[in-house]
């Protein structure tokens, strides 16, 4: 049976440049990794503010694994790598 794909959600607001970069390490991140395991979406916090703020974030970009908030800043490229590949071989996803 196959497990349902991982749901990453990218959280950022308008006019944000560091937002850019962490859709931009999911971005690259996602060439390595089995696309057909991963969702992932960008969540504009001006537009589902109700959503971030029951997730608690606090600071842009935040990313959501799987509806909980992981990073509440922007990770570096490996520790994103890192957290992905770990839920992806135990099966948390």
């Amino acid at each position: 049976m196959s497990r349902p794909p991982i749901q990453i959600e990218v959280f950022s607001s308008p006019g944000c440049d560091r937002c850019g970069r962490a859709s931009e390490l999911l971005r690259e991140i996602m060439h390595e990794l089995p696309s057909d395991r991963i969702q992932w979406r960008e969540v504009d916090v001006v537009e589902e503010l109700d959503y971030a703020v029951k997730l608690g974030v606090l600071s842009m970009p935040s990313i959501a694994i799987d509806g909980e908030l992981v990073f509440k800043s922007q990770p570096s490229m490996k520790e994103l790598r890192e957290t992905l590949e770990a839920r992806l071989q135990t099966g948390d996803a």
